[in-house]
């Protein structure tokens, strides 16, 4: 089984001080991870700032240059890919064109960061309200289309480019299905969660033979948790995936590694129990 455990599970010892991206290499490949599956919290970028400045799409600082090398470095001692790279605090719709483009600049500076790293697949969250109009529509399709052609560019092995089911334009499964259709090239990273009340297994049903990467999110464990990661995995592997399973663990009691091992192991139980 492929394995991925995204660093957004560790967001709380993070922001405490107590994580890092080094730590959290080490912890995947404690807990059996085949892979590394970065939140771009956990690479805090001086050269960030320069993105959102509009002064330039791509600069890197020479010593976030240094930064990445040392994270490159780090995954290959324990002999780990690096898979999806989850691009938190930008959006692909916004209100205004000036605001768009400031977005696209911060989104094209983590494409070179996925470059430097070697990662298959980036995230970009659509943004927008839940009320998707063919104004919505248009402006998010535009957007995630510019961002399959830069990921293509370049050297290297070309880039995925993914949005994900968040609340937002794409809370709504049909509203999933809308964007991914238009947009040649564009995979969809299928969050077991994140849907709109009451709209889990349509989303799963729908959505489920779209899915590039898959995120299986918790924050109880309950029997109702383990019946509907059951039946999203089900879903899943009938739809035809067999790529990675990549743990979002955000327990309400706080324990992130708690809430990592006990996902782990719910995954296995209910893939072990299909077979």
């Amino acid at each position: 089984m492929e394995l991925g455990i995204c660093s957004y599970s560790f967001h709380r010892m993070l922001t405490a001080g107590e994580h890092d991206i080094f730590r959290y290499i080490a912890d995947c490949e404690t807990f059996g991870a085949t892979r590394l599956d970065p939140w771009s919290g956990h690479l805090p970028l001086k050269s960030e700032a320069i993105w959102r400045s509009g002064a330039c799409f791509v600069q890197l600082l020479p010593e976030d240059e240094a930064y990445l090398e040392q994270v490159k470095c780090a995954a290959d001692n324990v002999g780990l890919p690096f898979g999806c790279l989850t691009v938190g605090d930008v959006t692909v719709y916004a209100p205004t064109r000036e605001m768009r483009h400031a977005n696209m600049a911060v989104a094209y500076g983590w494409l070179e960061v996925a470059r430097r790293l070697g990662v298959r697949q980036v995230r970009f969250e659509a943004g927008g309200p839940e009320n998707m109009t063919l104004g919505v529509f248009r402006v998010i399709v535009e957007g995630y289309r510019d961002l399959v052609a830069r990921a293509q560019m370049g050297p290297g092995t070309p880039i995925e480019v993914l949005t994900e089911n968040l609340p937002g334009a794409l809370f709504s499964p049909a509203n999933v299905v809308k964007v991914v259709e238009a947009v040649d090239g564009l995979g969809l990273l299928l969050d077991t969660y994140n849907w709109a009340p009451g709209m889990h297994e349509t989303g799963w049903n729908i959505c489920a033979r779209y899915a590039t990467a898959v995120h299986v999110h918790t924050s109880v464990f309950d029997a109702g948790t383990c019946a509907e990661i059951l039946k999203a995995l089900r879903t899943l592997r009938q739809a035809g995936y067999n790529g990675c399973l990549v743990v979002e663990s955000c327990p309400l009691d706080g324990d992130e590694y708690g809430g990592v091992r006990k996902t782990i192991e719910l995954v296995k139980g209910c893939l072990y129990g299909q077979e």
